[in-house]
């Protein structure tokens, strides 16, 4: 399927929109991760683009790739992520989309939680991925990137995404390349920056929450993630009622790029299946 690009007016900012498909099927929002240099694309167009009866939508969210970079955008990942949310939702209103699937990877995933909590009238079912949990070495690495920031560093840093770096040979040393000058520019920094601010407070999810939240959700998992441990997936697995998980092995945080076959299967199952093929299916 053939993607089209626009710059979408949402309020007082834009929002780089990726799109694929027919807009009279039912739509799926697939929302990226954090990192310096993300973008949609870098995520989701491999799948995006070969999975038919879809209307995809792949934002750069608010503060990341292409997108707005608001100046004033809140300090932390609680206030920032409620932000981004909420833009999320004023475009699936611009893009007159009433109801859709989600899909978040890692804060991706963040987001989706808080669109479930704030409005589960809007969607349908969810995919979430390396969502929440505690920090872990290798997190926190991403987060102090501009600590030292170089094409080195980036390359570090994506080697620690991955479970098996060498699969990509060369090819990785030029993709952290590109990404390391995409992070340079000083809009992406200063929105990592100010996310990731230790002056703003913690996104947490806490058990009325999730317990709170009867949508059917897939859960998937890297066995070999070392930013988001797969023990977190466990626990949103027991608290979520109408939850199931799958942790794929010879994978790390990027299940969609290293298991992206597994994935699709997954995704296209889940989200195809009624409510009745998945009635007792909570983990």
């Amino acid at each position: 399927m053939d993607l089209m690009t626009s710059d979408v007016p949402v309020g007082d900012w834009t929002i780089r929109t990726h799109q694929a498909g027919d807009p009279a099927d039912p739509t799926i929002l697939w929302l990226h991760g954090s990192g310096p240099g993300v973008s949609a694309l870098s995520n989701w167009q491999a799948l995006m683009t070969t999975m038919p009866g879809y209307h995809h939508v792949a934002p750069d969210v608010l503060g990341f790739g292409d997108s707005s970079h608001p100046e004033d955008l809140p300090l932390g990942v609680a206030d920032s992520a409620a932000l981004r949310a909420r833009a999320m939702l004023q475009l699936l209103d611009v893009l007159d989309v009433p109801r859709a699937h989600l899909v978040g990877n890692s804060m991706g995933g963040m987001i989706a939680l808080l669109l479930l909590q704030d409005q589960p009238e809007r969607f349908d079912r969810a995919i979430l991925m390396g969502s929440a949990g505690e920090p872990t070495a290798d997190l926190i690495k991403m987060i102090t990137y501009y600590d030292d920031p170089s094409p080195r560093a980036m390359l570090d840093l994506m080697g620690r995404f991955l479970h098996d770096p060498g699969r990509y040979g060369d090819d990785l040393d030029q993709i952290a390349a590109d990404r390391a000058e995409i992070a340079a520019r000083g809009d992406i920094r200063r929105s990592h920056l100010r996310t990731f601010s230790p002056d703003g407070p913690l996104l947490v999810f806490d058990v009325e929450t999730l317990t709170g939240i009867d949508h059917e959700v897939l859960l998937v998992h890297g066995r070999e993630d070392r930013i988001i441990r797969k023990e977190s997936s466990y626990y949103l697995a027991d608290l979520l009622p109408n939850a199931q998980l799958h942790v794929l092995p010879h994978a790390g945080h990027w299940v969609q790029i290293e298991q992206v076959d597994r994935f699709r299967a997954l995704a296209t199952l889940f989200l195809g299946a009624t409510a009745s093929d998945t009635t007792g299916s909570a983990a």
